[in-house]
């Protein structure tokens, strides 16, 4: 059985920082790309990041260039994405997933190109 768990989130003041943990059970994150997204209350679920597997590059959407860092801990099968400079409009449940049909990411991030949901991670910008 996959199951995806993300932590890491919380409350924290503009300008904080974040390191929000996806941690997969039942699959190597190492062989599909792994994308973090984002939902805020009444809006879509948007792909903020991805990591391939394939050559290890990186995408982020241009909100968040700059400010997220993504990253993969092979021998504790998570992968992590680091939020730096938060802001308000950064507050949002965040979720990783991965690509089965994918070692390369693509952007812009679907979200029905990815499977294995978490319950996702809260974290909440506010001062």
């Amino acid at each position: 059985q996959v199951q995806f768990v993300e932590s890491g989130g919380g409350l924290v003041q503009p300008g904080g920082s974040l390191r929000l943990s996806c941690e997969a059970s039942g699959l190597t994150l190492d062989y599909y790309a792994i994308g973090w997204f984002r939902q805020a209350p009444g809006k879509d679920r948007e792909g903020v990041s991805c990591l391939s597997s394939s050559d290890g590059s990186t995408y982020y959407v241009d909100s968040v260039k700059g400010r997220f860092t993504i990253s993969r801990d092979n021998a504790k099968n998570t992968v992590y994405l680091q939020i730096d400079s938060l802001k308000p409009e950064d507050t949002a449940v965040y979720y990783c997933a991965a690509n089965l049909m994918r070692r390369l990411c693509v952007s812009p991030l679907r979200p029905y190109e990815y499977d294995y949901w978490g319950q996702g991670t809260q974290v909440t910008v506010s001062s």
